[in-house]
């Protein structure tokens, strides 16, 4: 055999080589890119908060105390009234009637302080305990009945730099709701209104200090407000996806980019108008984490 032939050969052999590993590169980067699009879309979350109720731990929440929505009761601390009850695993928000009027230490936006009231209830923040970027927030409750005139329980979300009380940190100074202080509710029921009904959904900010769409992105749902149900919220893509015990009933298309900020969570039982009531509504929440993609 010549050097010619040879040399003929190797470069022969050389050319089917190159073009093997091309085709190897191809396919790999091909699944390299799948994967990182699997990554991007995944469904598997990991949990990187999660509280069961088995106490009430200060690690997670504080009591939150603010007069808003010209709300008629006055938030108490520390389960005064038994408004704010850890037991047998579960947490119990509650309105109570106290049956005479009380003084109120709440205040507005604006320093005005809560007029004298007989209603007392409970609310709870994450506000500086338990702060996310994006991901998803699920919480498991029900409430005492299926619905009476001036009801108002809610579990949302809030921006961590909003500038409402509690005020502890320098970066607390964003209003309602512009980005860094924007809405989200997951789960609210009005009583007055419908019972064994909920709305969900965001709050579309207008620009402007206290100035919110409250009905543009928000939709109502039935459910039988009396027994358990998973509420979440989660953020796939550029939307914001709403579900009922892990299915999907809404989404915000393209409004999740509008919440890049860190958000708290808030549990809370208002009483909304002037309606009256006897003895107690509760709230009971079985558990409530947060979850980030893997």
């Amino acid at each position: 055999m010549n050097k010619y032939t040879t040399l003929k050969k190797n470069q022969m052999k050389y050319v089917f080589i190159s073009g093997v590993l091309l085709v190897t590169a191809i396919v790999l980067s091909s699944y390299v890119k799948k994967d990182a699009e699997n990554i991007n879309n995944s469904k598997i979350w990991y949990t990187d908060f999660l509280d069961e109720f088995e106490t009430f731990n200060e690690n997670n929440w504080q009591d939150q105390r603010i007069w808003v929505n010209n709300e008629t009761h006055c938030y108490v601390p520390n389960n005064e009234y038994n408004t704010r009850e850890v037991s047998n695993g579960t947490l119990k928000l509650r309105v109570v009637n106290a049956g005479k009027k009380l003084p109120c230490d709440n205040l507005d936006k604006h320093g005005k302080q809560h007029p004298e009231t007989q209603y007392v209830a409970g609310r709870i923040a994450s506000k500086n305990k338990k702060e996310f970027i994006k991901g998803k927030w699920t919480a498991r409750l029900r409430l005492s009945s299926n619905g009476e005139k001036s009801m108002f329980p809610a579990w949302w979300l809030l921006g961590a730099q909003n500038n409402e009380s509690p005020v502890q940190e320098a970066n607390e100074n964003i209003c309602w709701p512009l980005t860094g202080s924007g809405e989200i509710d997951i789960f609210e029921h009005h009583g007055d209104h419908q019972k064994d009904h909920f709305t969900t959904g965001a709050i579309k900010s207008l620009g402007n200090c206290d100035k919110g769409d409250w009905w543009t992105l928000r939709k109502g749902f039935d459910v039988t407000l009396n027994e358990y149900h998973e509420y979440s919220v989660e953020w796939e893509g550029s939307d914001l996806v709403y579900s009922v015990d892990g299915k999907e009933i809404y989404r915000n298309v393209g409004e999740g980019d509008k919440y890049p900020e860190k958000m708290f969570a808030i549990l809370n039982f208002a009483k909304i108008t002037d309606s009256p009531m006897k003895d107690e509504w509760v709230m009971e929440v079985d558990w409530v984490k947060h979850e980030a993609r893997k």
